[in-house]
This record gives structure tokens, C-alpha cells and sequence, in this order.
């Protein structure tokens, strides 16, 4: 009796998936997910202050949650949840996330890219590369490698990765940050999104891991509309209101055409 109810049940989703998907209004009128990909010596909790305004103005967001053992990985993981999204999408990438959105973005959901304080390499050329001729954060240099995977210790995370946060703050993002295999840096993109798709960059003048200088040149390479904080490279976290404000613009989403949420809401 139970196999039975279990194969009607099977077979009702699979008639339902192969049923024809036609667009309603509602559809057409939704506003676009935005999916925000997390960088290195972090996780998707970096990026929960950004998504509780985005939520204020009803735009809906996810988090992905990268492993960070390889480019290939991360895309993966990233495609997955574009896939998952109702409708289009816009796709943020902080620091190592901007190498995977520039991979994962080539897909027809994705309406817009935002980069924060992050890589965008061209085809062909990896996150390493990118960074020649630049000058090198003076975080990168207190990274510690074990077992061919990327950390940051405590004092960096709280000196050097994230300043201008609260302690507390910092202290929970060394707790939570995920190693990164020091090999994914030297992959090379296949494609790069940016070259099809509006781009915005997110740049932080006070960013002591990826160098300011490397981020503005990026942004004028990718024709990118360029916001510049006075931050450290945790914008996401320390200026999560103006980090947002470029993703509403990226959605098509003037804040006066969207409630803020109800207080409680």
C-alpha cells in the first residue's frame, strides 16, 4: 500500500514537471532574485546584514554556500541556485565570489552582475593573474596555508580582512570562515559574464586584502557602474545599506517603487 502511494505520488511530479510553464503577470511583474556568492576566509552568513535589507524591500535574496575547494565547485553551486530561482536573477559576487559569478553569470536568468570588492578576470585568465601588477593587501601576507588550503588568523581577520566591524562581529567571522584551496586561484575562467551582461561594481577605498587600485581598474575594464565606499573589504558587513543600493539598481528597483517591510514584518 505504501509502495503504491509512493509511485502515484512519483509519478504526479513528474507529470507536473513535464507540464508546459506558462508565465503569469505576477510572473513577469516579480522582481528578480538576487543571489549573493560569498568570497574566501568566509561563508553566506557575510552576507546576512545586506540580505535583511534586501528583505526590507521585498526584494528576495539567497545565500550561497560555496565549499571554496575549486572554481569548478563553486560555480557548480552557484548554477544550482540560479537554476532553483523562480525567474531572473541578479548575481552579487565579494572578493573570490566575483571569479565564480563571472563564470556562473553566462546563463539567460541572469539580468545583472554586482561586484564587491571583487575579482572579475576575463576568459582565459585566472583570479591570480588578474592580480599582477597590483599592489598585494597587506592581509594577503599574513595568510596561512595548510594541506594546500587558505586561512586567516584572527588578528588578520580583525586588523586586516574586517576593521570596521564590531569585535564580536569579527571574532564570528574568523569562528565561521571556510578555508579556501589555494589552487582555485589559478584556474582560469572560461567565459566572462561581464562582457554580456550590466555590471555594477561595489569598490572599497580602505581594503587592505584586495588593493583599491586593483578594483578600480577592474571596474573601468568591465564598464561597470561604479560606487566607492570608504570601507574596509567587509562592505558587505560594515555598509551593508550602500552595498544593498547598488543591487536595487542592478534589479531595476527604484526604492521609492518598493514598501519598506513592516517593522516585525
Amino acid at each position: 500500500m505504501i509502495r503504491t502511494s509512493l509511485l502515484a505520488a512519483a509519478l504526479a511530479l513528474a507529470g507536473a514537471a513535464a507540464a508546459p510553464a506558462f508565465a503569469t503577470q505576477a510572473d513577469i511583474a516579480a522582481p528578480p532574485t538576487v543571489i549573493l556568492v560569498h568570497g574566501a576566509f568566509a561563508d553566506g552568513s557575510s552576507w546576512s546584514k545586506v540580505i535583511s535589507t534586501l528583505h526590507d524591500w521585498k526584494l528576495p535574496a539567497v545565500a550561497v554556500q560555496n565549499p571554496l575547494t575549486s572554481l569548478a565547485d563553486d560555480v557548480a553551486a552557484t548554477r544550482r541556485a540560479i537554476a532553483a530561482a523562480p525567474g531572473k536573477v541578479v548575481l552579487v559576487g565579494h572578493s573570490w565570489g566575483g571569479t565564480v559569478i563571472t563564470e556562473a553569470g553566462n546563463d539567460p536568468k541572469v539580468q545583472a552582475l554586482v561586484y564587491v570588492a571583487a575579482f572579475a578576470p576575463d576568459a582565459g585568465q585566472s583570479s591570480a593573474q588578474q592580480g599582477e601588477g597590483f599592489p598585494v593587501g597587506p592581509g594577503l601576507a599574513r595568510l596561512q596555508e595548510r594541506d594546500g588550503y587558505l586561512t586567516l588568523p584572527a588578528d588578520a581577520i580583525a586588523q586586516d580582512f574586517a576593521p570596521d566591524v564590531m569585535k564580536k562581529s569579527a571574532a564570528l567571522l574568523y569562528s565561521t570562515q571556510v578555508p579556501l584551496k589555494a589552487s582555485a586561484l589559478g584556474e582560469v575562467v572560461n567565459v566572462a559574464a561581464w562582457r554580456s551582461k550590466p555590471s555594477w561594481y561595489v569598490l572599497s577605498r580602505d581594503d587592505r586584502m584586495l588593493s583599491p587600485q586593483l578594483q578600480a581598474a577592474t571596474a573601468k575594464r568591465i564598464g561597470a557602474q561604479l560606487q566607492s565606499i570608504g570601507s574596509s573589504h567587509v562592505s558587505l558587513l560594515s555598509h551593508p545599506a550602500q552595498v544593498a543600493d547598488s543591487i536595487l539598481e542592478a534589479a531595476g528597483v527604484k526604492p521609492a517603487e518598493l514598501p519598506l517591510a513592516e517593522q516585525g514584518g
